[in-house]
C-alpha cells in the first residue's frame, strides 16, 4: 500500500538495511555528514539504498528502487576522529525521481511500501530452520548481539529481513525477493540455501 510522497536523502551502500535492522556506519563525506545532521535535526529523513553495480551513476540508475527509511539511534566520535552512527531501519520505501544536489547528495521522492502481506501467517515450524541457523550466526559473530541486544527471533518478518541483510547474494536478487507479495517464496529460497 503506497502513500503520499516525501523527499528523502539517499545513502547508497553495499551493506544492506531492512526494517528492524541495524547498521554501524562511519560517516566522513561532507554530503553524508550534512544528511545525518539534517536527519538528527528532523529537517529531512534519509534512506539506506542498495547499490546497482550495473547502473549508470550519472543517471542515478546505480540506486535500486526499494530502500529503507533509517533512523539514527546512536552516534559517537570514533578513534580516527570520524563520526560513527548506528542506524535502525524503520520502513520500506520506493524511490522515485532522484535529483542530485550541489554537494552530490541525492534526494528522491519516496513512497512507503508494504512488503510481504503474508509474513505474519507463517507458522513457527515453517521458520524453524531459518530461526535456528540465525541464532547460530548471532552466537558466532559478537558484533550482532551488540547491535541487537533484544533479537526478535519469534517474529517471522524480523527473521526473514535479517537473513536478507546477511545473505551474500547480489542486491538484484534481494530486490526481487522484497518485491514478492508472498513471503513463502522468500522462505523457500532461504530454506534451499540453508540446506
Amino acid at each position: 500500500m503506497a502513500s503520499e510522497q516525501k523527499p528523502v536523502a539517499l545513502f547508497p551502500l553495499s551493506a544492506h538495511l531492512l526494517p528492524g535492522g541495524r547498521l554501524s556506519l562511519r560517516i566522513f563525506e561532507p554530503r553524508y555528514l550534512r544528511m545525518v545532521k539534517e536527519a538528527c535535526a528532523a529537517q529531512r529523513d534519509f534512506a539506506v539504498c542498495m547499490l546497482n553495480a550495473k547502473g549508470d551513476k550519472q543517471l542515478n540508475q546505480h540506486i535500486y528502487p526499494l530502500c529503507t527509511l533509517a533512523k539514527v539511534i546512536d552516534f559517537s566520535t570514533l578513534q580516527d576522529g570520524l563520526l560513527g552512527i548506528v542506524v535502525e531501519g524503520q520502513a520500506s520505501l520506493i524511490v522515485d525521481q532522484i535529483e542530485t544536489e550541489q554537494d552530490g547528495l541525492r534526494i528522491a521522492n519516496c513512497e512507503f511500501d508494504q512488503v510481504w502481506n503474508s509474513a505474519d501467517c507463517l507458522e513457527q515450524a515453517e521458520l524453524q530452520l531459518a530461526t535456528d541457523k540465525l541464532r547460530a550466526i548471532f552466537t558466532r559473530f559478537a558484533d550482532l548481539p551488540q547491535l541487537y541486544p533484544s533479537p526478535d527471533f519469534g517474529n517471522a518478518m524480523w527473521v526473514l529481513f535479517r537473513w536478507l541483510e546477511l545473505l551474500p547474494v547480489d542486491a538484484s536478487v534481494k530486490q526481487a525477493l522484497l518485491s514478492e507479495k508472498d513471503c513463502r517464496k522468500v522462505l523457500l529460497f532461504l530454506t534451499e540455501l540453508l540446506h
